[in-house]
């Protein structure tokens, strides 16, 4: 699939590594709707790249199948899905207070997984209605993260998170082959996203110093650009990729 021929939704598109993913297709020549919950920053970068904002609870059924209406009105249909909504939240399993807030646990599941299950499995049906170029009638992508093989300390939620996204991949894209439609992953490593900008600088360089090489964070362009090599690349599926500078937690 041509990056200038999709149809791109996006979830958590109004900042971070979604945000990098819309400027970079839009740049391209995409069609581009975007879903958050942060409807000014996300009517904004629509504003800004052309295309089209929803504001979008990825764990809602009604709110996703909303969504996805509106995007096939703004583009005329659904080639590619890129789901990188999601929180990072950090408690031990027994801590200082106890032992971990099972809500916080739960929320995390809802959001990182449920969530993408849930923007997944209605888009793909919504694609499955797509004219095939060559067989192919979507791709998707979901955000797994480093934390799915080697997560640390406090990352208990989080890491089952993003686990749940590695394991759900190929059996995904098991599904989904009969309808023409690839599922691929990217697991990133540290990124310098709004969420790491706001713990400072010198926070910033303790974290890349334990990156192998390049000694820094991931940049949010380098994980659009594999956004795209993934959708163009049509024998790319049921995949599952690191991107982290080779950087193994501990």
């Amino acid at each position: 699939m041509q990056i200038s021929n999709a149809n791109l939704v996006v979830t958590g598109g109004a900042s971070g590594l979604g945000a990098a993913v819309a400027r970079r297709f839009a740049m391209q020549g995409a069609q581009v709707t975007l879903f958050d919950r942060d409807a000014e920053n996300g009517a904004g970068l629509a504003a800004e790249i052309g295309g089209t904002f929803c504001v979008v609870d990825v764990t809602d059924a009604a709110s996703v199948t909303a969504g996805i209406a509106a995007a096939k009105a703004a583009m005329g249909g659904v080639s590619v899905l890129v789901n990188c909504a999601g929180i990072a939240s950090g408690a031990r399993v027994v801590g200082r207070d106890g032992p971990h807030d099972l809500a916080l646990f739960q929320r995390t599941i809802d959001i990182n997984l449920v969530g993408s299950f849930n923007c997944m499995r209605l888009t793909a049906a919504e694609m499955a209605g797509n004219d095939a170029v060559e067989g192919e009638r979507g791709v998707i992508i979901n955000t797994a993260s480093i934390a799915a093989f080697d997560g640390q300390k406090g990352q208990s939620a989080y890491a089952a998170s993003k686990a749940g996204i590695v394991g759900m991949t190929l059996p995904a894209a098991r599904d989904l082959a009969m309808l023409g439609i690839r599922v691929c992953a990217i697991a990133p490593g540290v990124f310098l996203t709004p969420m790491l900008q706001g713990l400072g600088a010198e926070i910033q360089t303790e974290l890349a110093a334990d990156v192998t090489f390049p000694k820094r964070l991931g940049r949010p362009e380098e994980f659009a650009a594999l956004a795209e090599f993934i959708v163009e690349c049509g024998y790319l599926n049921g995949e599952v990729i690191r991107l982290d500078g080779a950087l193994r937690m501990r």
